[in-house]
């Protein structure tokens, strides 16, 4: 078999229950559902890092939060920059034809991470002097007279909603998708090619063209879930503020987010769609290793929450699909329960490509699980985020998929949930005698993960609440930047 291209697709601030292959009965997702019946839908896929830079660090590395030295997006931490050993390098090097096409959040905001080239949607950020994107100038270019991305009123971070303002082939998630489809056209047709199509929705802003809003606005979709423990979200002051992080709306306010947010991937869907038949037309897609993800999820209202960071479900379960060659699908699992996380999609693809994965890689790859194959596979996955909106929300969380535990070092207050029975979380019983020696059982156990660091989160064998102390900051990060800089012959 010769090697098989590599398509990775990607969505941004995506939740796991919205696509029908993961029990969405409301949801249209035909294409991502038709990969999902032809692959291995892993039930259980987390994000370690639940925000965008940390968790795009830990898939382009296969690196753990601690060893990429990103653990967030607040105090003490940096930028995505000058990552080694990543992805689309290593298959680069393996001679692969690589392309990244949509939202990078890497810092330089052009540095290729290893891509031969980049097209570029970042939304509205502009870090470095004179960034434009690609999609931002080709929108200047075709857009109506005096017309712009945001007129509609929505903020990047907003619970606000409604449709899409401008003609359905100037929003970025079908700009994207063109562009990863002129790449299949124009691709070196010699070499096997990696493409990451990156979408920038269903992140918010919450702006889905007219038809897929509508499409959502006629049917009854979930309400947010709110447990008791979550009345602490619910001061009417912060819920005011309309990039409000936390707080409860209003119950039509909530649905119309969820009706665009459900739009959004629904749009998405039907552009990977467009993809698809592409790689049909020229033959390919039977011999495409694919993979869908998101870098993390999106609370919607549950347990008063919006957008990310958080330990909870609705921001750090994300999809994961897996769809191999035609040659390699033989025996396959439909689904998996095992604990997997973004780590684990770099030396998957690698695996699956016959390229050697770097010792740099903490993840591992899923190929024994899709294959069904006895596998010595981590019994839960740890994930951590420094403070974002407020110091309460720092966060350490474990989980195997059936059971959560969640420290919150600035209030050193444990959560403990059965995800089995209440996956949404609505139920803390970590002060429930009934679940003393579950919480025990979880507590020490991220004591054990935490212990080695020497990072003052556990002493004698006990977590150590972080209060008025300063943030964490993991030593890898500074020595990856001496390191490479050296080897560039930079300058501080």
């Amino acid at each position: 078999m010769k090697k098989p291209n590599v398509l990775l697709i990607m969505t941004d601030q995506q939740r796991w229950d919205t696509l029908g292959c993961y029990g969405n009965e409301v949801m249209e997702t035909p294409n991502l559902d038709y990969l999902a019946a032809n692959g291995t839908v892993f039930e259980n896929g987390y994000t370690c890092t639940p925000s965008c830079i940390p968790a795009r660090a830990t898939l382009l590395t296969g690196q753990d939060p601690w060893n990429t030295g990103i653990l967030g997006m607040g105090a003490g931490q940096g930028p995505a920059q000058l990552l080694e050993n990543t992805l689309p390098e290593s298959l680069a090097n393996a001679g692969y034809h690589t392309q990244c096409v949509g939202k990078m959040h890497v810092h330089p905001q052009r540095s290729l991470q290893g891509f031969h080239n980049i097209l570029l949607d970042e939304s509205s950020r502009v870090v470095d002097p004179g960034f434009e994107s690609d999609y931002v100038k080709w929108f200047n270019a075709n857009r109506p007279a005096e017309v712009g991305r945001e007129d509609h009123g929505i903020d990047w971070n907003s619970w606000m909603s409604r449709s899409w303002h401008l003609p359905e082939y100037l929003h970025p998630t079908a700009w994207t998708a063109q562009e990863s489809i002129r790449f299949l056209k124009r691709r070196d047709p010699t070499k096997p090619f990696f493409l990451k199509t990156s979408f920038a929705r269903p992140h918010s802003p919450y702006d889905a063209p007219p038809y897929y809003f509508d499409l959502y606005d006629k049917k009854e979709i979930p309400e947010a879930q709110i447990g008791e423990w979550a009345q602490v979200h619910d001061v009417p002051k912060d819920a005011t503020d309309p990039n409000a992080w936390h707080g409860k709306r209003k119950d039509e306010e909530i649905r119309r987010a969820r009706v665009s947010y459900y739009g959004n991937i629904s749009f998405i869907d039907h552009q990977i769609g467009c993809i698809l038949r592409e790689l049909r037309k020229c033959q390919q897609l039977d011999n495409t290793v694919i993979i869908f993800s998101s870098d993390h999820g999106d609370m919607m209202g549950d347990n008063n929450l919006w957008r990310k960071t958080y330990a909870y479900e609705g921001s750090a379960h994300v999809p994961f699909i897996v769809w191999l060659p035609k040659e390699m699908r033989e025996k396959i699992q439909e689904r998996s329960g095992a604990p997997v996380c973004l780590q684990d999609i770099m030396p998957t693809i690698l695996d699956a490509c016959g390229v050697e994965i770097p010792d740099t890689v903490d993840g591992k790859s899923v190929l024994p699980l899709v294959r069904g194959e006895d596998t010595d596979w981590r019994q839960y996955v740890h994930g951590e985020h420094t403070a974002a909106y407020s110091p309460t929300n720092e966060m350490q969380y474990l989980t195997d998929g059936n059971w959560k535990y969640i420290w919150l070092p600035r209030t050193n207050q444990e959560q403990l949930f059965d995800l089995k029975t209440d996956r949404y979380e609505t139920r803390d019983l970590a002060a429930d005698p009934q679940y003393q020696d579950e919480l025990v059982k979880w507590r020490n156990r991220l004591i054990a993960v935490l212990e080695p660091r020497n990072a003052g989160l556990v002493e004698d064998g006990k977590l150590v609440c972080q209060v008025d102390k300063g943030p964490i900051v993991s030593p890898h990060y500074q020595e990856r930047i001496e390191r490479m800089r050296e080897k560039m012959g930079l300058e501080d």
